[in-house]
């Protein structure tokens, strides 16, 4: 089966990236190197192609209602033009996926999924209209999708004329607005813990901007350096900290699920319910640790696994997110991990290894 492609792709091609398959596309994995490129993010500005992520609209007069019922966080609670994180789940409080929801308007809604989960996504989603009067439509091929994030975007966006003062685009705010002549979705949201924006817009603007950004000094960015920056300000990743399997309790994620809420899909088995796991942070001062190895007690008991891992470009440590099971959670909060024949003492943490820069 042949790889799908972005409406980037030959220009990622062209800037000699280094491309890599991924959810079914052809994605750049990294241009320069990673060490770069999430630099040029925590001090500069860096812009990714994620356009292989997916873009459910739901419209009409129930599409706030609709999309409440499906997710476990308060959307109906949310101010209009407003984001949400939430995760997706089933009736038994497994997490089918983690998305965010963004309340365009009273009766116009976009939900954007994983891309390795559009497709289990919408037949979820699909099948679950029923008494809703909303109309549901996938536009995932219809839309290109940028992250540009850093701290320095806001000026950069306003230097190409992509927002002003009035727009009034805080963090965790979305509106549809009309730039350089179309329509597009301005998102302040983004998965790497700084300042930033998604833009939601058709292919052709897709090229236009990148070229923009890049003449302003935007650093193209790709998929391994936002998943370490993501990592350092220990965002989860679906099918690493959150699956199938796992309820958002597992990966610390309670704080996305109102129990108090009237009804979603879930509630009756997510609440009261203890987790299984817990989800920790550790670092270590010497190796990588990596996604599969063994968390350890101190004496050498084998408690859990790390979910991902990597070398961080700002601390210069090996960091990792692990689920430890609940029932062996060291009260001494010391752990190891195993690398290859080594087990190796980690420092725990109790906050995200870095800090962010989001408004």
């Amino acid at each position: 089966m042949s790889l799908l492609k972005t409406s980037l792709h030959q220009i990622h091609v062209d800037l000699k990236a280094k491309m890599a398959p991924f959810a079914g596309f052809d994605m750049p994995l990294q241009y320069s190197s990673v060490k770069e490129e999430s630099k040029a993010v925590r001090s500069n500005v860096g812009v990714f192609d994620v356009s292989h992520m997916g873009e459910f609209f739901v419209t009409g007069p129930d599409a706030i209602k609709f999309v409440d019922y499906l997710i476990t966080n308060d959307f109906a609670g949310a101010e209009l033009q407003k984001a949400v994180y939430s995760p997706l789940c089933r009736e038994d409080g497994t997490t089918i996926d983690d998305l965010i929801a963004y309340k365009l308007e009273t009766e116009r809604v976009l939900i954007c999924v994983n891309a390795s989960n559009i497709v289990k996504d919408w037949n979820w989603i699909s099948s679950k209209t029923k008494g809703f009067n909303i109309e549901l439509t996938n536009e995932s091929s219809n839309y290109s999708l940028l992250a540009v994030q850093g701290p320095k975007v806001e000026e950069i966006f306003k230097a190409i004329e992509l927002i002003n003062d009035e727009d009034g685009l805080v963090y965790y705010s979305a509106k549809e607005l009309t730039k350089m002549g179309e329509k597009v979705i301005l998102a302040r949201t983004g998965y790497t813990g700084e300042d930033g924006f998604e833009v939601f817009c058709s292919h052709e603007m897709a090229k236009t901007l990148w070229s923009k950004l890049l003449e302003k000094g935007a650093v193209p960015c790709g998929l391994a350096a936002r998943d370490v920056l993501r990592l350092e300000v220990c965002y989860p990743l679906y099918g690493h900290e959150l699956n199938d399997t796992l309820t958002p309790l597992d990966a610390a994620l309670k704080w996305t699920v109102k129990t108090q809420k009237d009804n979603f899909i879930g509630k009756e088995a997510l609440t009261g319910l203890t987790s299984s796991k817990r989800l920790v942070k550790l670092s270590l001062d010497k190796g990588i640790p990596r996604e599969g190895y063994n968390i350890l007690n101190m004496q050498d008991e084998v408690i859990g696994v790390v979910t991902s891992g990597t070398m961080s470009v700002e601390t210069g440590k090996g960091i990792a997110l692990g689920l430890v099971d609940r029932n062996k959670f060291p009260e001494n909060k010391l752990f190891k991990i195993n690398i290859r024949k080594n087990n190796i003492e980690a420092n725990y943490h109790t906050k995200a290894f870095i800090t962010g820069g989001h408004k």
